[in-house]
């Protein structure tokens, strides 16, 4: 029988994240290329605190970059050269403000026979990435991409019940990440056709697809709603069609109060897993009937702290690979294919 969770041991579930052991072997070196990705400050830190990596320094080689965080203020500045000429460096975090430039340079930091984390959105071209995870695999490489809840401790919960079953039969996925856009970042989203959806609902495609495999029909509703004249995609909804299911995952640019209101449900035939908000962990659940460690009836739970440093989990995992050969959990088809939904859902999509 399986124990009740409890907010105790949902909070434990929470610090032991993240989930990939600390490596004993030599720590890897690390260095990071671009400045302007708004996970990149999160990314410096993350990697500084990872007693199993030692972080080098950062190479901003595009001089409009932006440069985000205080961070950065006391990084040692490299040139492009010094990462990538320097057999001693094993491992590259990209993390431009555009992804057609980051697509670049993780081809050249895969070229150089690095160990790519590539941020999201990878670059707007479907033939860019199949082609670069194809040369990584050639070369023995891997390539990790920055989607960012992938071990978010809750969202893991509610995949996990999805998985084995405690909620029935599944029929719905249903996710949104809405926020405030103020205007100088509405001007580089407005660079691509998808718009807040290209930018930020790929995160959650990712996890639609992750539960629920790739789907048979994609269907994106992309729309223009603010009084700014600067054409952005800030309201948008994505449906993704299955068998047995329907994902919808929803963006905009407008709420005020988008953090409390971000969600990620999978709903069954025996009931839902919920998280809402995102930050403070906050699991919700309401069965019909006891499965798993969940009783029937609501119950709602909620970390005693918050969990470590966000992306540690990520880079953690891609250390593992390095230095000991474990898999990756998303494989290049699973990337690529999510890649691929995107592009559809954002009308970016371009039949290779």
């Amino acid at each position: 029988m399986i124990p009740s969770i409890t907010r105790r041991t949902f909070s434990l579930m929470a610090a032991s994240a993240p989930l990939f052991a600390q490596s004993e072997a030599k720590p890897v070196r690390a260095a990071m290329i671009g400045t302007g990705h708004g996970h990149a400050n999160s990314k410096v830190r993350a990697l500084r605190s990872i007693p199993s990596c030692e972080f080098v320094g950062v190479c901003r080689p595009d001089a409009k970059d932006p440069i985000r965080g205080d961070l950065f203020a006391s990084v040692t500045w490299l040139k492009l050269p010094q990462i990538l000429d320097d057999t001693s460096i094993e491992m590259v975090a990209i993390e431009g403000a555009d992804p057609k430039w980051n697509l670049e340079y993780a081809w050249r930091a895969v070229n150089a026979g690095k160990h790519v984390h590539l941020d999201k959105p990878p670059g707007d071209s479907y033939t860019g990435l199949r082609d670069l995870l194809a040369e990584a695999g050639r070369r023995g490489t891997q390539v990790q991409m920055g989607y960012q809840w992938r071990y978010h401790p809750a969202m893991q919960a509610v995949m996990d019940a999805a998985r084995k079953g405690w909620l029935g039969q599944i029929y719905r996925f249903r996710a949104s990440i809405d926020k405030p856009i103020l205007a100088d970042e509405r001007k580089e989203l407005a660079h691509y056709a998808g718009g807040m959806m290209f930018s930020e609902g790929c995160h959650l495609i990712d996890r639609a697809t992750a539960l629920l495999g790739e789907p048979r029909k994609v269907q994106g509703f992309l729309h223009h709603r603010s009084s700014l004249d600067d054409g952005l995609i800030d309201n948008a909804l994505a449906v993704l069609e299955y068998d047995n299911a329907i994902a919808e995952i929803s963006m905009a640019g407008f709420d005020p109060n988008g953090n409390e209101h971000r969600y990620l449900e999978v709903l069954g035939t025996n009931g839902f897993a919920r998280v809402q908000p995102y930050s403070p962990l906050r699991l919700h659940t309401k069965l019909k009937e006891a499965a798993g460690p969940y009783p029937a009836g609501v119950q709602t739970l909620e970390a005693f702290a918050e969990m470590g440093y966000p992306y540690v989990a990520d880079f953690l995992e891609l250390i593992a690979a390095i230095r000991h050969g474990k898999k990756l959990e998303y494989s290049p088809s699973h990337d690529l294919m999510t890649h691929r939904v995107m592009l559809e859902v954002c009308g970016m999509w371009r039949p290779a």
